[in-house]
């Protein structure tokens, strides 16, 4: 069997958007963070990972982007983009109205703040590491209601009192697979970077996006990261279409390596369908 780390408990998104790989030779194994997902696939404890990084409501996942540019010897070597529902869950037998506080991950909560400010104004909000964990404090403190997932909920004794509370019905979350190495070209790929610029200087973005532009490599996404290093110094992640090893993004990259101090390939793999 493949080892692969989640971030759990049991019943978490991630651990759906796992089981929607629909690999048989799967055998699971929750992690209490995202940090210790990494850390274990970097310290061989399990084979693979499987992540977040990023949300149509909320933006990027920056604990992810911070493991995929730091971590050693990791990468990125599939994706899968999952439709994200909302409920509220309750400890048996209560209702809307009985609800004196909510708990979920605060991304969960975040994506669900219309709904909240309409349908329980004025109840306090707090922090889970989990939407599974949310659920098992609702069901031992009765009045406090859970954001998560029905799989959570059956999991762990709670009912669903409110279904699809997601502000925004189009809600989806992109996970990442990780593990060590590049996957083959298969026509239809993404690559993922890290780009570590040599100062901080006018025209530094604008030369990036030249090497792609003159390429004429697709960039699906580009956001700035703090360096970690010191005040006012960032990094780019850049998603683009195509693999590292097609004529055009293999010239845009060694172009690049001549004019940054460092370019971190964090993976080539096939695009989620």
């Amino acid at each position: 069997m493949t080892r692969i780390a989640f971030l759990g408990p049991a019943g978490t998104h991630s651990e759906e958007a796992l089981l929607s790989l629909g690999r048989s030779d799967l055998e699971p194994v929750p992690c209490a963070t995202i940090d210790d997902v990494f850390l274990s696939v970097g310290s061989g404890a399990v084979d693979l990972g499987i992540v977040p990084i990023e949300n149509t409501v909320e933006g990027s996942v920056n604990a992810t982007l911070d493991g995929l540019a730091f971590a050693d010897d990791l990468h990125v070597l599939g994706e899968c983009v999952r439709t994200i529902h909302h409920a509220l869950v309750l400890a048996p037998g209560l209702s809307l109205d009985e609800v004196t506080a909510v708990v979920s991950k605060p991304e969960a909560t975040a994506q669900c703040r219309r709904w909240l400010a309409q349908h329980l104004p004025g109840r306090p909000t707090a922090a889970a590491n989990s939407t599974s964990e949310a659920v098992q404090r609702a069901v031992a403190e009765p009045g406090v209601a859970a954001i998560a997932n029905h799989l959570a909920a059956e999991l762990y004794g709670g009912t669903v009192i409110e279904e699809s509370i997601e502000d925004h019905p189009d809600n989806q979350t992109r996970f990442v697979l990780l593990g060590r190495g590049i996957q083959p070209r298969t026509g239809d790929d993404k690559t993922s970077l890290a780009l570590f610029i040599q100062q901080d200087k006018p025209g530094a973005l604008l030369m990036i996006l030249s090497e792609f532009a003159y390429g004429q490599i697709n960039l699906t996404k580009i956001q700035s990261r703090p360096t970690k290093e010191q005040l006012g110094q960032y990094m780019f992640f850049v998603d683009l279409q195509g693999h590292m090893e097609d004529d055009n993004v293999a010239l845009a990259l060694k172009c690049l390596r001549l004019k940054l101090r460092d370019v971190k390939v964090l993976g080539s793999y096939p695009r989620a369908k």
